[in-house]
């Protein structure tokens, strides 16, 4: 069975974006870029909500990107993209698929599917979703190295505790520190 992974970085106060949704603050550098271009080889399909995928998809299929980062841009642009969506009509960033129904089912057979891993970054609203549905099989946070005071908390809306399993650290030269954990449920 497919695994999803839930990639995401937080300031060491816990916020996923700071208090007028800003993100200008995540450490992103070439080992990070290596790392998540490592990710291709256990990972085939990307998965977002409407936020974080009109976010990405204005940026990754653009010159910028493609000069600035072209590796990870390519692995962007070409992997297979899931985008969940209520309010949305279509989707045209390359090798992208809308769906508006059911989260939970689609997600599960998703998971039934043949192929590599699934990732989610950020959509805090869909991982949400997925948390509560004990459909997230592991967790990828990235802490950064600023406080920032306030902003959106990467686990807000949860209401049950949740406990995990410590599976690995890695921690960069600018700072930043991977935490990878397993839900005890697993």
């Amino acid at each position: 069975m497919r695994k999803i992974i839930f990639r995401n970085m937080v300031s060491l106060d816990g916020f996923f974006e700071g208090p007028n949704h800003e993100i200008d603050w995540h450490m992103v550098n070439d080992e990070f870029n290596e790392l998540s271009i490592d990710m291709e080889k256990t990972t085939d399909t990307l998965i977002f909500g409407r936020i974080t995928y009109e976010l990405m998809a204005s940026y990754w299929p653009t010159e910028l990107a493609l000069t600035d980062d072209p590796k990870v841009a390519r692995m962007m642009n070409t992997l297979t993209k899931v985008v969940f969506s209520r309010t949305l009509k279509h989707v045209d960033w390359q090798n992208s698929r809308l769906v508006n129904g059911d989260t939970v089912e689609e997600i599960t057979r998703l998971k039934q599917l043949p192929g590599k891993d699934m990732a989610i970054f950020g959509s805090a609203n869909l991982a949400k979703t997925l948390i509560e549905n004990n459909l997230i099989d592991e967790y990828q946070i990235f802490v950064n190295p600023v406080v920032l005071g306030g902003g959106r908390s990467l686990f807000e809306g949860i209401k049950t505790k949740l406990t995990f399993n410590l599976q690995g650290t890695k921690i960069f030269k600018n700072g930043l520190v991977l935490l990878t954990y397993q839900p005890d449920w697993k």
